[in-house]
């Protein structure tokens, strides 16, 4: 049931998002007390907050009109966030350019934790630029994968 409504929601947000010229990073929808649907939206020249107001009226009322949720519900709309976790292979393309922290989960060249700015997928492998090289780590092999946020080039 909660796949169908996150699905459903995808189909109702694409034209939305691209309309705005904007991503579709993640949709969460959580039924656990008073249920929340979470979408998350991206715009490459920096998230605003009317651009999660125009998400938010546009698909609120796609929603009421599909009655897709048959239960009150809270709508979020929100930027990623500056530390974001990655979750799926698609926000490895999405990020492109952005500072990147990975672990993995055995040693790659004798390190478990690389830092740098992400330049994309390649293969199923992340293309991460260090201050020494460019090194492709297997998606399989990532634990976990979070943004940057640094400020004055710390």
């Amino acid at each position: 049931m909660k796949e169908k409504i996150v699905e459903r929601v995808k189909e109702l947000l694409q034209p939305l998002i691209e309309e705005r010229g904007l991503k579709l990073v993640d949709i969460e929808y959580i039924t656990a007390g008073k249920p929340v649907l979470r979408i998350y939206v991206y715009n490459p020249e920096g998230t605003s907050i009317e651009d999660c107001e125009w998400i938010s009226r546009r698909i609120g009322a796609l929603l009421d009109i599909e009655d897709l949720i048959p239960v009150s519900y809270i709508l979020e709309v929100s930027s990623p966030g500056l530390d974001r976790k990655l979750k799926n292979k698609e926000e490895y393309e999405i990020f492109k350019g952005r500072d990147i922290k990975i672990v993995t989960k055995e040693p790659i060249e004798g390190k478990n934790v690389f830092e740098g700015i992400l330049r994309g997928l390649e293969d199923s492998k992340v293309v991460l630029e260090t201050e020494e090289k460019t090194i492709k780590i297997p998606l399989e092999s990532i634990s976990r994968a979070n943004l940057e946020f640094k400020i004055g080039g710390e």
